[in-house]
């Protein structure tokens, strides 16, 4: 066992959080609130060829998910934290690196190694969240090919994306009576493709959708997987997608501590700084016992994943961990800036809605309680 991190890891965190400060979280809360996408500050990351460091090396990366994790983590701690890497590279890169044909994966993921293109995710409905086998979404075979009719619900950045891989239903199973699921690639210029946003209270760079398909034509080179047989590329897409919400996370605890940190050494009541009081300390310390913690966990899921090993365990424990240790420290780091916690300028409070969306999505914590009850624990199923 060895937890150094490699000089190369050292190197890459400390470049990336330095073009990443160099944007900063003004930057970040500006683009937001005016309707940007970060393009900047993407197209600088990409152009230093961080954005697919987990693509497979034929087409564009070299390394994989535990450092794209540190590269989300390091972005986020400058205080941009970007949900496209949960989805681009590390959803649709994995799925398509692992069951994609080698025409599609040279067609899709030389782009998204290089982050000249973006690949949106839809797999949510409004009536089929945690339940994926109530997706109704469907692809019906015609003249040789599909027609993809449905709506999809909360899509992360799909105005910025030039292709989303769908989620949807080719056929019921009897025995269960489960939707049979099937992956496909669709341009998001495609005829029948309609989207409309969400308007959510979240400083976030990526706006959320309502995707609508109305008779989407596909040909069959753009199914990725078999027909019917999407769950193991979802599971071994959604794994990382729980890892990257973790490494965002993390960017934000320490993104907050840090800011917590230095207030609280510069702000001085009755003559000391406020930082000497336990009543600020402790809090702050405990927060920073529970970053490192999810930190662990999110490095051994990243770890295990590139490994080939099962990493649904680790990936769903980090990110419940991560999830709460970043609405703590958020929190905190809030509580010790006392009124200017809510103030813009000192940047607290415009990370709280992000934290929070991770949270409860991509997985929600009761789910991921659910997960280890049955998994890790062996308890009988609820649901």
């Amino acid at each position: 066992m060895d937890f150094a991190e490699t000089d190369e890891h050292q190197l890459l965190r400390s470049t990336v959080f330095e073009i990443a400060s160099s944007f900063g979280h003004s930057y970040f809360v500006d683009q937001a609130r005016t309707g940007g996408k970060a393009l900047e500050l993407w197209s600088a990351l990409s152009e230093a060829g961080f954005t697919g460091v987990n693509v497979i090396e034929p087409y564009g990366g070299a390394m994989g998910m535990v450092e794209l994790a540190m590269v989300a983590e390091e972005t986020a701690a400058a205080g941009c934290p970007l949900l496209m890497f949960l989805v681009s590279p590390a959803i649709c890169g994995e799925i398509l690196a692992r069951h994609g044909t080698f025409e599609q994966q040279q067609r899709w993921l030389p782009g998204i190694g290089s982050g000249r293109q973006k690949m949106a995710f839809a797999i949510t409905e409004p009536d089929a969240g945690s339940n994926s086998h109530n997706v109704a979404t469907t692809a019906t075979r015609r003249d040789g090919g599909w027609s993809l009719s449905g709506t999809k619900y909360y899509i992360s950045g799909i105005d910025e994306a030039e292709h989303v891989l769908v989620v949807s239903r080719t056929g019921t199973d009897e025995r269960t009576g489960r939707g049979q699921l099937t992956l496909f690639v669709v341009p998001t210029d495609a005829p029948g493709l309609s989207f409309t946003p969400i308007d959510v209270q979240i400083v976030s760079t990526e706006k959320q959708f309502t995707v609508y398909f109305d008779g989407v034509e596909l040909s069959d080179d753009h199914r990725v997987g078999p027909e019917g047989g999407a769950l193991r590329p979802l599971f071994e897409g959604l794994n990382p997608e729980r890892i990257m919400s973790a490494a965002v996370l993390n960017g934000i605890s320490r993104y907050a501590l840090a800011k917590a940190s230095a207030y609280a050494t510069t702000r001085e009541v009755w003559g000391v700084p406020i930082g000497t009081h336990q009543g600020l300390s402790h809090p702050l310390a405990k927060a920073a016992i529970d970053l490192e913690l999810a930190r662990l966990m999110t490095t051994k899921a990243a770890w295990c994943f590139d490994h080939g090993l099962d990493a649904g365990e680790a990936s769903n424990m980090a990110k419940l961990a991560a999830a709460d240790a970043a609405l703590c420290s958020v929190d905190q780091a809030m509580q010790v800036h006392g009124g200017n916690g809510m103030s813009t300028e000192y940047g607290l409070a415009t990370m709280w809605g992000m934290a929070r969306l991770l949270k409860v999505a991509p997985v929600s914590r009761e789910m991921i309680l659910n997960y280890v009850a049955t998994h890790t624990l062996g308890l009988p199923r609820s649901y």
